[in-house]
């Protein structure tokens, strides 16, 4: 798709409680563009960059559903993006995905974080799925269908306490159980769902959208990354075709790159936000800030402090840039050549990255407000979404404990942990 479609208007978009009970995306009428390489991917997300940041602000303050901007998005074939070359894919670099997903998080940090889960899944496809099982699902990717989040449950004692479960049902399977932090599920065609089977092993177990007893409920109320939907999924007796059961459980039982794979995205959308943020602040001291009376100037871009503190937020975010593209390119070494060793350096340098993103995306979203003053505080300009965006999607995975395993990793030889949260 070389060029988009014009938007809906926005008195025809779509409330985020008005969305009909059962409500389900249609499926893709065309197939999506299948994205070459690493420079096509890159383009692209440049070109749909200002696409997704028109309408932002007005579809955070009022919950609209980006259901225009999510169809662009898929059909312009960036959701397909890490599919192997042998598998009609581009198989693109780590570092071309991190550049990707930072580019459009400055633009819509929530628009963005609907496909951090899809790609997830993607790579437990690439490890764990049989070549029928490939052939399908990337396939039906790679023509535009998306996939959603069926994951986490908000019920257990810790993230990976599950309660849902997979049972077998003559040839093929039953499903039953309750989700949150479901992104993207209300807007996916294909669910993945992850459970329990009756060996006690996670799998993943990939469901039609509008199957008979999968419901997603419109119920998410987070602060920040609010047209996610992030919210509840229930499964009642869902059918599940054996063909569409994936081993998850294999990326965890043997050396596995999915965990960082998975950081590395929330690391680059935090990066986004803090650009967003930013560029916002420059355009905002530029146009409309004063000086404060003190400093004795005339303009606010040559108020003392205030270029003292654009020339710390450039500094650090340009070391967390760093970071990141360092991280993805140590990623991109350890999917060569995967054993423990590798593993643990990509955890750690994702982990160093990931603490640099929450940081700079938090203080910049702090100092867009403090730098432009009392009438940046304005309801008008929509800047408190930089910071409910970067508070509420930092905490998806406690930075705390990425410093703490990368100080295991340094001192005392310890590497990090096998599952994704590191």
């Amino acid at each position: 798709m070389s060029e988009h479609k014009p938007l809906a208007a926005e008195k025809d978009r779509v409330s985020a409680r008005s969305l009909p009970p059962g409500w389900a995306p249609l499926r893709p009428a065309q197939s999506a563009t299948v994205i070459k390489d690493d420079a096509h991917a890159i383009e692209t997300a440049h070109r749909l960059a200002p696409v997704f940041a028109e309408g932002a602000i007005a579809r955070d303050r009022s919950r609209h559903y980006p259901l225009a901007e999510i169809d662009i998005f898929s059909q312009s074939g960036l959701w397909g993006i890490t599919i192997p070359k042998e598998n009609g894919g581009a198989g693109v670099s780590q570092a071309t995905v991190a550049k990707v997903f930072a580019t459009l998080a400055a633009a819509d940090p929530s628009l963005s974080q609907l496909a951090q889960n899809h790609f997830e899944i993607v790579d437990v496809i690439r490890s764990t799925a049989s070549p029928e099982q490939k052939n399908e699902l990337f396939g039906a990717i790679l023509s535009g269908y998306r996939l959603g989040n069926a994951f986490s449950e908000s019920s257990g004692k810790n993230v990976e306490d599950f309660s849902t479960r997979l049972t077998r049902d003559g040839a093929n399977y039953r499903i039953n159980g309750k989700k949150f932090y479901s992104t993207g599920a209300l807007f996916a065609h294909l669910v993945p769902i992850v459970a329990l089977n009756e060996e006690g092993h996670v799998v993943v177990a990939v469901a039609d959208r509008d199957s008979q007893g999968l419901t997603v409920v419109d119920d998410w109320s987070g602060i920040g990354q609010r047209t996610t939907a992030s919210g509840t999924v229930t499964l009642d007796n869902v059918a599940i075709p054996a063909a569409r059961v994936l081993p998850a459980h294999i990326v965890y039982e043997q050396p596995s790159a999915a965990g960082p794979q998975s950081q590395l995205i929330h690391a680059a959308i935090d990066l986004g936000i803090a650009k967003g943020a930013i560029e916002a602040t420059l355009d905002f001291v530029r146009r409309r800030a004063r000086p404060w009376i003190d400093s004795g100037q005339e303009s606010a871009t040559q108020d003392p402090f205030t270029l003292r503190d654009i020339g710390d937020l450039e500094i650090r975010f340009d070391a967390a840039d760093a970071l990141l593209e360092r991280a993805a390119h140590q990623l991109d070494a350890t999917l060569r050549n995967t054993n423990e060793d590798t593993i643990a350096l990509a955890k750690v340098a994702v982990a160093e990255a990931k603490v640099l993103t929450t940081d700079i995306a938090i203080l910049a979203a702090n100092k867009l407000i403090e730098l432009g003053g009392s009438r940046a505080t304005l309801e008008a300009n929509g800047f408190d979404r930089y910071w409910r965006d970067a508070r509420t999607h930092t905490v998806h995975d406690p930075v705390r404990w990425k410093a703490f395993a990368v100080g295991q990793y340094y001192l005392n030889g310890v590497n990090p942990p096998l599952h994704s949260w590191i």
